[in-house]
Order: structure tokens, then sequence, then C-alpha cells
């Protein structure tokens, strides 16, 4: 009697999981019988409702991509974090590696500064109307640019 019971509780869990787990890749099962054969889906032959439900992963996928394109972009309005290693000041060209991964370089070769070398000062970048703006521990302002990789 007992074997029976787990027979029938394993049967019913798959039955009612193997649906929901194709749920995310499958059209057909996503969507009630009514709204199936009310969109006119049921009319697509096998091979192509094969062809939707690969180009509906597909887009979900880069849904995906770009949603978190857009955050990485939102994060970038206010940034707190440490120079990853020694600042020794501004030569023209220099690259500020952060802590958090993320990599600026100097935009205006202009702007210099020396100063003595100070190890992993904190370092603060502002998004504003003219571009980004670094500010280092003991270093005066300067505009940078993200580094793309």
């Amino acid at each position: 009697m007992m074997t029976r019971s787990l027979l029938f509780l394993a049967a019913a869990t798959l039955i009612v999981a193997a649906p929901l787990a194709r749920a995310q890749d499958d059209i057909q099962t996503a969507m009630s019988p009514g709204e199936f054969k009310k969109s006119g889906l049921d009319k697509l032959s096998p091979e192509e409702l094969a062809n939707l439900n690969r180009w509906l992963a597909g887009d979900r996928e880069k849904t995906a991509k770009k949603a978190a394109a857009r955050t990485a972009r939102t994060k970038l309005d206010f940034l707190v974090s440490r120079v990853d290693g020694s600042f020794t000041g501004l030569t023209g060209a220099t690259v500020v590696h952060l802590q958090d991964g993320t990599v600026w370089k100097q935009a205006n070769s202009d702007d210099r500064f020396h100063g003595s070398p100070v190890e992993n000062p904190g370092a603060a970048v502002v998004h504003g109307t003219f571009g980004y703006k670094m500010r280092i521990e003991g270093a005066q302002e300067f505009y940078v640019d993200p580094v793309r990789r």
C-alpha cells in the first residue's frame, strides 16, 4: 500500500512538473488551450511551432542581456570604490583601475597633477551634464571616460 502511494506521488509530481519545466521554452504549454487557438497558433505545423519556440527563447535571452546592460549603465551614474593599487597623479593619459572592476581613462589630457603615491585611495565617479567626473582622495576632480572591454 505504501509503495503504491509513493509511486502515485512520484507519477503525479512528474506529470505536474514536466509541463512547468517546459513552460519557459514552449509557447503551447505557456498559453491556455483557448489562448493558443484564439491566437491562431494551432494552425502552425510542428516545424513552424518549433521555429517560433526557438525564436522566442532567443528573444528572451536578448531582452535579458539588454536589461543587464541598462542596469550596468545605471550603476555608472554614481560610483564609489577604491583605486586598485597606487595613485600617483594625472599624467595626461592616466588610466585608473578601480577595485570594483571598472576602468577609467583621463578625458582631458591637459589636466596634470603630481602628488605623492597613495595606496588604494577612495574614489567616486559621478555622471553629470558634461560627462563623468572622478574624485580621488587627495587629488582634484577630473573628467574621465569609461573604458569598455
